[in-house]
């Protein structure tokens, strides 16, 4: 299968165009279920069959994984056969006649504004690597940037003049957000004050400085977040994203509407924005009472 799954992670990666994260994904999905394929005795691809499919969900239902992920395996095997067979690999598509299971919508996690103030001061010993830290979390906050966009940010991305930020997001999808004030200002005392100290390596574009003189991973990302959220008494699994659902969470809860904040997380579907909406039941209720006749 390495063969068949090299030669699809090219057509995703220059056909489709997919993103490196959404490649990564479909490879680490395909070699779990190229694993499954060999506990199960299943000798080549041709050979696969519906039920060996669904035998591969059992198994990771078996072992506690989330629908999402499950959702997640079942999309990259199904695309996976798709392709296989619309290049004549083999002669049949075992996945065609498998319905994709619904998915329930979580209700993403939300740091509150007082505590995402918390995470922040924390950040003002005027240290190089403080000084980052803060002008990073003011970036996820003022922003609601993914971990993949914040990290790939270069210095041409920083538009100072219109305070805004160029990122390009999922799909390759090019988008401006305004900065704010508070980020723009923690952003400028690092570029002056920090990122020389960091000692970026000669033609480094990146913004945010890591070990060794790179561009910051989104490991470290997720791992600043975590520990600045266990600093400040906030939930020790936060991560970027839950400052991504914070920033979308607080504004909407502030009067902004679900349009824009749909161009600000750089959403296509705006259903995908709209669970948002679910989140701020104050805002329903005191909207409610104050304009309803009989409230």
């Amino acid at each position: 299968m390495k063969t068949e799954l090299a030669a699809f992670l090219d057509y995703a990666a220059f056909e489709r165009g997919l993103s490196k994260n959404t490649r990564q994904a479909y490879e680490s999905d395909l070699e779990r279920f190229a694993e499954h394929m060999t506990q199960a005795r299943i000798p080549t691809l041709a050979t696969v069959t519906s039920a060996d499919i669904i035998a591969f969900q059992e198994h990771g239902k078996n072992i506690k994984l989330t629908p999402a992920t499950l959702a997640r395996r079942l999309a990259a095997v199904k695309v996976f056969l798709t392709w296989l067979r619309s290049e004549n690999r083999i002669p049949l598509n075992p996945a065609a006649s498998l319905a994709s299971p619904r998915r329930t919508r979580l209700l993403p996690h939300v740091i509150g504004e007082k505590q995402v103030g918390e995470m922040l001061d924390l950040c003002t010993d005027a240290t190089s690597v403080l000084t980052r830290d803060r002008a990073i979390l003011e970036l996820f906050y003022a922003c609601g940037l993914r971990a993949s966009e914040l990290s790939a940010l270069t210095l041409d991305c920083l538009r100072f003049e219109e305070g805004l930020v160029r990122c390009n997001g999922k799909g390759g999808k090019t988008r401006l957000v305004p900065l704010g004030l508070s980020a723009e200002n923690a952003i400028k005392k690092y570029l002056a004050e920090a990122r020389p100290g960091l000692r970026p390596v000669k033609d480094e574009k990146r913004v945010f400085i890591g070990p060794r003189g790179r561009g910051m991973t989104r490991q470290l990302l997720w791992k600043l977040v975590k520990d600045s959220a266990i600093a400040a008494g906030a939930d020790p699994d936060a991560s970027p994203h839950w400052l991504r659902h914070s920033f979308a969470t607080h504004i909407l809860s502030r009067g902004a509407s679900v349009r824009v904040v749909q161009e600000l997380l750089g959403h296509s579907d705006i259903g995908t924005t709209q669970i948002y909406t679910h989140i701020d039941k104050s805002r329903l209720k005191s909207t409610h009472t104050q304009f309803h006749p009989r409230a």
